[in-house]
């Protein structure tokens, strides 16, 4: 099997990305809430135990769990080129224009003795106060009272939306944010430079120096030949073309469909897994609310134009459109019910946002008391996990996983 192997959602999962909650959380303040994307500041101590019981679950399934830190670590640590090539990256891509700081900043990461700590430090953010003999320099440092010089990625433990594993190959995010717009920085090194993780140029599907958005909360792959992809606030309907394309005519890839759900560009619908997950062969969990106002366009090549691409509504219910591509009858189980007030609950608590460890298998939140006995009613089996702390960062199982390898899952007998 291949290092990198995602021909589905449901596929027992062999190997998974994670990233444990730092120092990153403790460096938001209610004053920057809104622009680190959060709403509401998680307690550490309490988020990286339920984050533990998380890898648990995956490592008790027999899941190999392999961590962010460690993987951009050894990539850097190839040699000292690639270190010093990370950390002027890094400080350009923070913003920092001043020669000066630039020149404090690279001494002060290349003084961290161990790697793994410097990568670290990168993500958690750095802090004025932090940096040896800062002055204030020059007229933005007088007029702007702000404490970071590198603002911290608080996001990072939802490890699915900075690039998704298609097949054999990577779709490297182009990010929606500024705010998350360096996370990707860490899979680039990883896929660049990684002793065993390293690609070829032909299997990145999609690049973060591109000029549209594209995240990896919106791609769904529901087999070897079919994707869907999410057009939603984050991810714009021009990058699904060009990801289309590169996928459709790359030689390794037998894909012959791209279903775009456009979705509403609003935070309750803020990538395509936050409304919908499959959960088995003939299961999805699904926000009530997504039946009703997604419409659905089927994406193929066109084999008579080179590269180019047919786009095509289709009319009909979610779950015949569903059953036609996967070839089987489908049922879409709601979330929270059909009750609207517990829908939206457990919605905003991604009630729908689950990860398939095997068919019919999955982990949730443990909060979702109603969709979960919808679920375990529906025969699927269940992992609870505890979420007080880690759902307010507003995702689920699934966004803070990213699949590296999965089995490829035979046909439901």
């Amino acid at each position: 099997m291949n290092i990198l192997n995602v021909k589905s959602e449901i596929g027992r999962l062999k190997t998974v990305l994670l990233h444990e909650p730092g120092k990153e959380l403790e460096n938001l303040t209610p004053n920057y809430l809104e622009e680190l994307l959060f709403d509401d500041i998680p307690w550490l101590p309490l988020a990286i135990k339920e984050h533990r019981a998380f890898a648990k679950v995956l490592r008790e399934s027999g899941v190999e769990v392999v961590y962010l830190t460690d993987l951009v670590a050894e990539s850097l640590d190839v040699n000292e080129d690639i270190k010093n090539e990370f950390i002027y990256q890094f400080i350009a891509e923070a913003n920092i224009n001043s020669e000066t700081l630039t020149q404090v900043l690279v001494e002060y990461l290349k003084s961290f003795s161990n790697t793994k700590t410097m990568v670290s430090k990168t993500m958690a953010g750095i802090k004025r106060s932090e940096i040896p003999h800062y002055t204030k320099r020059n007229l933005t440092d007088f007029i702007r009272d702000y404490p970071f010089v590198a603002n911290p990625m608080p996001n990072l433990y939802f490890t699915r939306d900075p690039f998704a594993v298609i097949n054999n190959s990577v779709s490297l995010s182009k990010m929606f944010s500024v705010t998350r717009s360096r996370e990707t920085i860490y899979g680039e090194y990883i896929f660049k430079y990684h002793p065993k993780y390293q690609l070829p140029e032909y299997q990145l599907l999609y690049k973060r120096n591109y000029n549209v958005s594209i995240e990896g909360g919106d791609i769904l792959v529901l087999s070897d030949k079919v994707i869907a992809i999410g057009i939603s606030q984050r991810t714009h309907p021009t990058a699904i073309e060009r990801l289309a394309k590169n996928i459709f005519y790359n030689n390794d890839n037998n894909f012959r469909t791209i279903l775009a759900f456009d979705l509403p560009k609003d935070r309750s619908f803020m990538h395509l897994d936050t409304v919908l997950t499959q959960v088995d062969y003939d299961k999805f969990t699904i926000h009530p609310q997504c039946q009703k106002i997604t419409k659905i366009y089927e994406i193929t090549p066109n084999r008579k134009k080179s590269k180019k691409l047919i786009v095509k509504p289709l009319e009909d219910s979610l779950e015949n459109i569903l059953s036609s591509y996967l070839d089987t009858p489908i049922t879409l189980i709601p979330c929270g019910g059909n009750d609207v007030i517990s829908s939206d609950r457990e919605q905003w608590n991604d009630g729908a946002n689950t990860l398939a460890i095997a068919p019919g298998e999955v982990i949730v939140y443990e909060r979702n008391h109603i969709t979960n006995d919808i679920l375990k009613k529906s025969g699927v089996n269940i992992h609870p996990i505890p979420s007080s702390e880690l759902s307010r960062g507003r995702g689920g199982p699934r966004c803070m996983a990213m699949p590296l390898v999965r089995e490829n899952p035979t046909k439901k007998s």
